[in-house]
């Protein structure tokens, strides 16, 4: 093996280290797991910034979106504690012309800093240096001591192997996140990283610097230690976007390999526009391919408490903005006044913000707007919702369940009362009088039904648009389509006769089974609501 005959030569004993030349196992189990989808064109464009003055790159995105699993990619394309070739040998990346130049090359360090501050709540910097040091001397056993700055300890590494370094810091924000409190802690973790980074010594033994986390980085404190780094975030990820995330093309080709309902899968995981390309979040489509169930996986895997936090404090109407989107509509936003930090946060557009960041809301950049992503982040809100001071909007959602199958029971009097619950609720986030309020409250009263219906608005049907047409999803059991018609100070029977007359059940003929056609009034002067329901 050429790595380890290397090595000989230069009377080293090839023990792969935890953190210092780390082996590719990381990857081998990515890639030996039931789904995995090639991303790894990620290292190409790697390839070609190192040795680059733009060789330090900040991943910025939401939780779950294969960050980690591309820094063990990474460990397994650089590390000369790996022999990766044929690891790497059906993948897009071994078609590159320079492939096997850069394959195993490089002295790599993988440092996961949540592990650290999970085990370490003293003295953390220093912690890490002894264990990083530890593995650099087993290798290295002439190098100065631990009390030199590490910089001037990995440029000794550098001058005697010869090789440059590849150094990877996963979760590096967490410090700065979890440790506001500590600003002394805070302070010397990124002076640490700028030894790493951006110290003279790091000029000459950096190839590449790659660290990933959740929060930009450009706006911290002490923000001259990473200040040369070229940021890829949940709002500008160019070029890099396609590696983080599942494409929808991608997401397409798994549902058609593993028998799943394409359109299901979309509605509750799609929704991340990111430089204008349509993202999913990997792990939640794992997890539903892997079980062969729609769910909600990401929600306890995030900063749940943080949206209830956000939603809370109810900067400048955020609360109104949550239920205008929860509706779905979009709310503008100014992204740029964020300063990276969940401890200052103090408006309303730094609240939204840091949802953006967190995966919790999709931003559209061509707008300026923000939007629920998805059925399963939507999810999340509701859980929040009830946590927190929102009582009677979380009791609404509550009835969600309810209304759905009293309205396929044909439950004619119980839905109209239920939706005249919603509307009460509601008032005071919409306009009562209209009939594009009624429309956003049928939204939110029918909030539970994406998990068995495509739910399309203003659907183009026969000769016009019908307000709501509920198709079934292949999970959808019994359950039938559903066409629903909305009135203002009209009769339910015009709403139905609407419906037969202009022929809106016409976008369900293939569907073959029952079709129920479901009219809804509401009288402005006495704010009641009526409801009549047709099966045929």
């Amino acid at each position: 093996m050429i790595v380890k005959e290397k090595i000989r030569i230069k009377g080293q004993v090839n023990d792969m280290g935890t953190y210092f030349n780390p082996d590719n196992e990381s990857f081998r189990k990515a890639v030996r797991s039931k789904i995995y989808v090639d991303k790894t064109g990620l290292l190409e464009e790697l390839n070609h910034m190192i040795g680059t003055e733009g060789n330090c790159v900040a991943i910025s995105h939401a939780r779950r979106f294969g960050k980690s699993q591309a820094a063990g990619m990474i460990d397994a394309y650089y590390s000369m504690g790996s022999d990766s070739k044929e690891l790497f040998s059906s993948y897009e990346i071994s078609r590159e012309s320079d492939f096997e130049e850069h394959l195993n090359k490089y002295n790599v360090i993988h440092l996961d800093v949540s592990s650290f501050t999970d085990c370490y709540k003293k003295d953390l910097v220093q912690n890490i240096w002894n264990i990083l040091y530890d593995e650099l001397h087993a290798e290295y056993p002439d190098i100065e001591d631990k009390s030199k700055p590490i910089g001037t300890v990995l440029m000794q590494v550098y001058r005697k192997s010869g090789k440059p370094f590849v150094i990877i810091i996963d979760e590096w924000d967490c410090v700065v996140r979890n440790h506001a409190d500590r600003p002394e802690l805070v302070h010397e973790y990124l002076q640490f990283l700028h030894s790493l980074f951006k110290s003279e010594e790091s000029k000459r033994f950096l190839a590449l610097g790659y660290i990933t986390g959740i929060l930009p980085v450009k706006k911290i404190k002490d923000e001259s230690a990473l200040n040369n780094f070229a940021e890829y975030t949940m709002i500008n990820s160019k070029p890099l976007t396609k590696y983080f995330g599942f494409t929808e093309g991608e997401v397409k080709a798994l549902c058609e390999q593993y028998d799943m309902d394409f359109e299901s899968v979309k509605e509750w995981y799609n929704g991340y526009l990111i430089d204008g390309i349509h993202m999913y979040n990997p792990n939640s489509v794992y997890q539903c391919i892997y079980r062969d169930e729609l769910d909600s996986y990401w929600k306890n895997t995030s900063a749940f408490d943080t949206i209830n936090t956000f939603i809370t404090m109810n900067y400048e109407g955020l609360k109104d903005d949550i239920m205008e989107m929860l509706s779905g509509g979009k709310i503008y936003v100014n992204v740029n006044t964020f300063r990276n930090d969940f401890t200052t946060i103090s408006s309303k557009d730094e609240a939204m913000t840091a949802l953006i960041h967190l995966g919790y809301l999709g931003y559209d950049a061509d707008n300026c707007e923000a939007y629920i992503p998805n059925f399963e982040v939507s999810l999340a809100y509701q859980a929040a919702l009830a946590t927190g001071e929102w009582k009677e909007i979380a009791e609404s959602i509550s009835r969600c369940q309810e209304l759905l199958n009293m309205t396929i029971r044909g439950n004619e009097k119980r839905v109209a009362e239920l939706i005249e619950l919603a509307h009460e609720t509601y008032t005071s986030v919409l306009k009562y009088n209209d009939e594009n309020s009624l429309s956003c409250v049928l939204t939110m009263a029918y909030f539970t039904a994406p998990a068995y219906y495509n739910i399309i608005r203003e659907c183009p049907a026969g000769k016009g648009y019908a307000d709501f047409v509920f198709v079934p999803r292949k999970n959808a059991g019994t359950r039938p389509a559903m066409v629903v018609e909305l009135k203002c100070d009209t009769s339910v029977d015009t709403a139905i006769t609407q419906i037969k007359e202009k022929g809106y059940t016409g976008v369900l003929k293939d569907y073959g089974k029952e079709v129920l056609l479901v009219g809804i009034s509401y009288n402005r002067e006495t704010k009641k609501h009526t409801c009549k329901i047709e099966k045929i």
